[in-house]
């Protein structure tokens, strides 16, 4: 009882030191930014790819340069393996013209079709193939697939991206 009763003493005088205010500082000293992100700008993960990585680094309206090398026309890639794709536009992207994923292992987790400059929706025959290959799909512009299969591939994931060339419209 007798705790009880000191502790509701003391109750009060908490009360009145937190509703004091906190002293005012005139320039209130925030970290460096520079100094918070040194350790990361030193750690540049984006520039030190291993070179048997593949890593796209520019495109154009034809062609997409890849590790440093201009490939022209449509690319695709699984893992870290590079090849050219016949598609040259996007009505042209069948199941037949996926159909390499029928014999590659392991099965990427992931397809992501880059569709030229702009997005369209894939045919539902194309959709219900690579879902029966046991993979997802992505459909986006190529430029965003070219930086979405970057990350993934570097993240260590295994990903595939079938992608036009940017200039491509249909």
């Amino acid at each position: 009882m007798a705790t009880r009763l000191k502790s509701m003493a003391t109750l009060p005088k908490l009360i009145q030191s937190m509703r004091k205010e906190a002293p005012k500082h005139s320039n209130p000293v925030l970290p460096s930014l520079r100094r918070a992100f040194s350790l990361y700008d030193q750690i540049n993960l984006i520039d030190n790819v291993p070179e048997d990585q593949l890593r796209f680094q520019e495109f154009n309206e034809t062609s997409f340069t890849v590790n440093g090398v201009k490939y022209e026309g449509s690319l695709l890639c699984v893992g870290n393996l590079l090849m050219s794709w016949s598609p040259r536009q996007f009505s042209d992207i069948t199941p037949d013209s996926l159909s390499i994923f029928q014999t590659v292992r392991p099965i990427p987790e992931l397809l992501i079709v880059g569709c030229g400059r702009d997005i369209h929706p894939v045919t539902p025959e194309v959709r219900q193939f690579v879902k029966s290959i046991g993979m997802k799909l992505e459909i986006v512009d190529s430029r965003n697939a070219a930086s979405t299969y970057n990350i993934l591939n570097e993240e260590g994931r295994v990903v595939a991206a079938a992608l036009l060339p940017y200039g491509v419209r249909n």
